[in-house]
């Protein structure tokens, strides 16, 4: 099984590559794009187990696009 395209760290610093002690680099791009996503959707559903897939849905389709335009 292949890892899923995180898009990397959302914030990253100069020094990045080199994780903390707890293997953490923070937030990836992925998780901040489907945030700001889950935020839009929130408002027009009470079903929050389904809007959470499809704001990663929509986090996918972004990170594709980002990677078709480079």
């Amino acid at each position: 099984m292949s890892k899923k395209d995180d898009g990397g760290p959302a914030f990253p610093r100069g020094d990045y590559q080199t994780d903390n002690a707890a293997g953490q680099i923070g937030m990836t791009l992925r998780d901040y794009f489907a945030a700001k996503a889950m935020a839009a959707l929130v408002r027009v559903t009470s079903n929050i187990p389904v809007t959470a897939a499809d704001a990663y849905a929509m986090a996918d389709a972004m990170l594709a696009a980002r990677e078709a335009k480079q």
